[in-house]
Order: C-alpha cells, then structure tokens, then sequence
C-alpha cells in the first residue's frame, strides 16, 4: 500500500511538473506573438492598399458580401453583442482551456496540435510583416462597422493595443485556431455534446470575424488553410519521427492524416477504459 501511494505521489508530481512546463512554454508563445506582432513597423498606406486588393479579388469572386451580412445581422442589437463576445471569449479563453484538457487527458494529441498552433502562428507573423492589411472596420466607406468596440471594452483587457499590430487582418488565426481545437474537441470528448461543441466551435467564430468586421472571408479562408496544413506537417513529419524514434512503426506503413491521428487517440482512450473496467469486474470475483 506503501508503495502504491509513493507511486501515486510521483505519479501526480510529474504530471503537475509536466503541465507548469506546457504552461510556460504555451505563455511564452503568446507573448512572442502579441509582442512580434506589436513591434512590427507597420506600413499604414501599404496596409490600405492590402485591403482594397482583397476586396477587390473578392468582389472579383462574386463573395464580397460582408458588409451587407454585417448590415443585416448587426441590424438587430442583440446578434451584434452576441458575435462580439463569441469573437472575445470564444478566441483565448477556449483555446487556452482546450488546451489544458488535451494536456491532462490527452497527452499525445495535446503535442499534435500544440505544435500545429506553434507552426500556425509562426506562418501568420511573417504574414502579417510582407502583407500587412488593414481589416474591414477601418473601411467605413464600405458600410462596415466596429461591434466590438462599440459593445464591450474587454477586447482591450484580452489583447492590449500596445500589443497588438492593427493591421494584421490576413491570416485570421482568430478562425485558425479555432478550428484546430474544434477538430480537436469533436474527435476526442466523450460526451455527444462536446463532440457538437467542437464542430460549432470555428463556424461560430467565421460568424464572429465577418460580422464584427474583424475580417473578410477570404482572411478566414487563408487562416483555416494554415492550420489545416500546419496540422498535416505535424501528423506528416511529426508522427513518423516519433515512431521511429519508438521502434513502432512498421517499414511500410503510411503517414497519418489529421482525422486519423484523431481516431488512433479516441481508439486508445476506448482500450484504456475497456481494460479499467474488467479490472474492476475481476476485483469484484
């Protein structure tokens, strides 16, 4: 009994040492961001001149449709306080405790998709410095208009101005980010209602960049293109070096996809809880 509760202690010290560690480094790099992104010079006239040809290639596509969404939704007070608080404390606080959760109970995706943020966000920053561009709310003569300044000032709480480079609207990590912890949630939370959370996680958020003239459509798109490849890459490159590393992987076998690595996490979690329950039964006889 002794050493079982020995056992126990270190059991949990390492764990409580593993996630100050994962903490840390996940704070570091979001200082890094929020400060890189702060300090770039930033080129206001280059930055206007980005925005118009964005608009310009999707009016070219038939899609420049944000600003009549956000007339139409914005219309009604209550949508309009409710996209900016989704675009508030749907972005970090979700992330971060996320995050937290994959750490605790799920170790080997929490590598997965930390790192893919990591690569995500290290694509957006050269982004942001080669092509600055200014983001719906500051062309008002397109009819947009700021909600989340006008609603709440917590934006300001969350990302502090000193920190944050306004004229970084391509890539929107705001969606990308989201939707790696959303395909995260729906392939690995137990419950149906968790599963609904993780797929409705990033179209909330492409709802909340658009309509609270955070950014245009085709910055979402650029955003949810990088975190889906910076996913892969991990999966990709990530994944085989770890199975080599191992001596588990087979001289044949393929690389894993996203969805994939998923199921292998939801798999083991399935055989974990099917050895603890005939444990348990098997104490009982």
């Amino acid at each position: 009994m002794v050493a079982e509760g020995e056992t126990t202690l270190l059991r949990v010290a390492g764990r409580a040492q593993q996630v100050a560690r994962e903490v840390t480094v996940i704070a570091a790099a979001i200082v890094l961001y929020f400060g890189v992104r702060g300090l770039i010079a930033t080129r206001v006239d280059v930055a206007y001149r980005n925005a118009e040809s964005v608009v310009a290639v999707e009016q070219w596509a038939g899609v420049f449709v944000e600003p009549k969404l956000q007339a139409a939704f914005t219309a009604h007070g209550w949508i309009a306080n409710t996209v900016s608080y989704i675009y508030i404390y749907g972005h970090w606080p979700v992330l971060l405790t996320t995050l937290l959760w994959l750490l605790i109970r799920h170790r080997e995706a929490y590598r997965t998709f930390r790192n893919a943020m990591l690569i995500s966000g290290a694509i957006g920053l050269v982004i942001f410095a080669v092509f600055p561009v200014a983001p719906p709310r500051f062309l008002a003569g397109y009819g947009f208009v700021d909600t989340v300044t006008e609603q709440t000032e917590a934006y300001r709480v969350l990302q502090p101005p000193a920190f944050v480079n306004q004229y970084a609207a391509v890539p929107s990590l705001h969606l990308g980010w989201n939707l790696l912890m959303g395909i995260a949630v729906a392939g690995l939370a137990g419950h149906w209602s968790m599963r609904l959370f993780g797929w409705l996680m990033p179209i909330l958020m492409l709802a909340a960049i658009v309509l609270t003239a955070n950014h245009y459509l085709f910055d979402g798109l650029v955003g949810g293109l990088i975190a889906l490849l910076s996913l892969w890459a991990v999966n990709r490159f990530g994944s085989a070096g770890r199975h080599r590393g191992h001596g588990r992987r087979s001289a044949g076998s393929g690389a894993l996809g996203p969805p994939e690595a998923v199921r292998r996490e939801v798999s083991r979690s399935e055989f974990h809880s099917v050895e603890n329950a005939r444990d348990r039964t098997r104490s009982r006889m």
